[in-house]
């Protein structure tokens, strides 16, 4: 399949001082929170979405969130059987420069 001969279009390129803010942003999170690995936090982001969980990893992009999962069954009015096996480990990343607030709870 051959590629398009047609340079690119660029839509859009982050100005210098919003790169170099946004960096700084992502650096001073990862030096903050860094310490804080394996506590549980409640993050809200940009977009007014809470999660609450337990800090697993960091990286220079992402923080990785474990949240707790309950199991819930598909058919209503049936007994929900034990399944605390099923969905505990769900780990959800977080993109540093979307985090609004980060509070620690334990």
């Amino acid at each position: 399949m051959p590629y398009n001969t047609v340079s690119p279009q660029t839509l859009y390129q982050a100005r210098p001082e919003l790169q170099a803010e946004l960096k700084n942003i992502r650096d001073h999170l990862h030096y903050q929170l860094s310490p804080y690995m394996n506590h549980t936090v409640r993050v809200q982001t940009m977009d007014h979405q809470v999660y609450e969980g337990t800090i697993v990893h960091i990286d220079a992009d992402h923080l990785y969130l474990r949240v707790p999962q309950q199991y819930h069954s598909p058919f209503s009015g049936t007994t929900t059987p034990d399944r605390s096996y099923a969905y505990n480990n769900v780990i959800l990343p977080l993109v540093l420069y979307n985090l609004l607030v980060i509070t620690l709870l334990s």
